[in-house]
């Protein structure tokens, strides 16, 4: 069914692909080791070392691209055009990663980039370094073959998506405009080899300042303490949970389906499927005190709202207005940059058939379309208007300690990410 349709020679090319990728993988896998090994916590988001990794690797195998820096942060973006019209398809990805606490302790130093146990480990190797190797190797690997191709594909590799993406996505749509949105994209992050996502929740982040006058702990009738205060509030925020959103008629179905919600909660954890469309609330920072026999006078409290497709920033905040009217020591104030709204592209859109379709020839058949929970960079595109879409290895145990990818689910999302981009420049969006 795969090759139906396809000239001989493009079927030809399209199992060459598939043939080199694994011939290459000992290199490939090299690739990720040497880019893991390559520091880029963000903050403080130096992805220098980083970014020339992949550089390096694209200028030796003859890969156009160029540098579009912003705040001193270095984005790559590539694109070849092929002989033939066709569509325009981007591949996302992003090169910071979580920072590592001090006091974690990793089985290998978490920048080591080692290959152990058929496994890859080290800081960002599921988030989402696995996934920017899968576009990357995809880009060079389609440019090879780029006769067979019709349309373009872009690569956009960034340096600023754990903060917000600011310098990164969102940059690159709104200076570089057409030559990026293309008709469809195709990320890496993290999400099980047997789940793609098409639509994730938005954040709403809050920080809320708690005043009063303070005193001696031992004279509470001289003040309030601004840390009871924000516990009171605490309870109160989480009232925002029961509201019930305008969840669209396909995603509802979706969600109500066993299957769906088994795959959700095998792919995330247990439980997940139930919050998938529920508003969530989670004070994350909390601020209060210097001394504990003084009555602090200022709190800080800083909370992350994760708003379902079909309620909106408004509705949310109306409910917060109305909380605060019975605290007037409170103010109020949203983190604009780190607050987006929710995004969603039709599952049943071509190229995500075409994912789950090529997962299944590669030996994981029973791909399932899936909410996302987390925030990508997929969101910034889907704001743009361009369906987004993410296939990636299993999350695992990403942003703690111990990260690491394994070999095989590595192998099997870079195949099926060349497999899916080389379908759908050739005309194969049909399965």
């Amino acid at each position: 069914m795969s090759g139906d349709g396809m000239s001989g020679a493009t079927a030809s090319a399209r199992a060459a692909l598939i043939d080199a990728i694994e011939r290459d993988r000992d290199d490939i896998i090299a690739l990720l080791s040497r880019f893991i090994a390559a520091p880029s916590p963000n903050p403080p988001g130096d992805t220098a070392a980083a970014t020339a990794v992949l550089t390096d690797y694209l200028t030796q195998n003859s890969a156009p691209f160029r540098i579009v820096t912003a705040n001193g942060l270095p984005n790559i973006v590539g694109a070849f055009d092929a002989p033939a019209a066709g569509p325009h398809l981007v591949l996302n990805g992003h090169i910071d990663v979580f920072p590592v606490p001090e006091d974690e302790a990793w089985t290998h130093p978490p920048f080591s980039g080692a290959v152990v146990d058929g496994a890859v480990w080290g800081r960002g190797a599921t988030d989402m370094k696995a996934g920017t190797l899968a576009s990357v190797i995809t880009y060079v690997y389609l440019n090879r073959v780029k006769a067979e191709l019709g349309g373009r594909l872009t690569l956009t590799a960034v340096s600023d998506e754990e903060t917000g993406g600011k310098w990164g996505a969102l940059y690159l749509l709104k200076e570089l405009g057409n030559e990026v949105r293309g008709d469809a994209v195709l990320n890496g992050e993290p999400s099980n080899t047997m789940t793609l996502r098409f639509c994730e929740k938005g954040t709403l982040r809050l920080t809320f300042t708690i005043r009063a006058p303070g005193a001696h702990g031992a004279y509470p009738n001289k003040s309030e303490n601004p840390n009871r205060i924000a516990g009171r509030l605490m309870q109160r925020l989480d009232a925002l949970e029961d509201l019930v959103p305008d969840t669209p008629a396909p995603l509802a179905a979706a969600l109500a389906d066993p299957a769906v919600r088994a795959a959700v909660d095998a792919a995330m954890g247990d439980g997940t499927a139930a919050i998938a469309d529920k508003v969530t609330v989670n004070v994350g920072v909390l601020r209060g005190g210097g001394k504990v026999n003084i009555i602090p006078s200022l709190c800080h409290m800083e909370v992350d709202i994760r708003l379902p497709i079909g309620i909106d920033r408004a509705a949310i905040l109306a409910e917060i207005d109305t909380i605060l009217s019975d605290f007037p020591q409170v103010t109020l104030t949203v983190q604009e940059a780190a607050s987006n709204a929710s995004s969603y592209s039709d599952p049943g859109h071509p190229l995500a058939k075409l994912i789950a379709r090529s997962s299944a020839e590669l030996g994981r058949p029973g791909v399932v379309a899936v909410p996302s929970l987390g925030a990508t960079d997929c969101k910034h595109f889907r704001h743009f208007g361009v369906p987004s879409f993410i296939y990636g290895v299993p999350a695992g145990n990403m942003g703690r300690a111990d990260e690491r990818v394994s070999v095989e689910d590595v192998m099997h999302v870079v195949k099926t990410h060349a497999l899916t981009a080389f379908d759908y420049l050739t005309g194969g969006a049909e399965p």
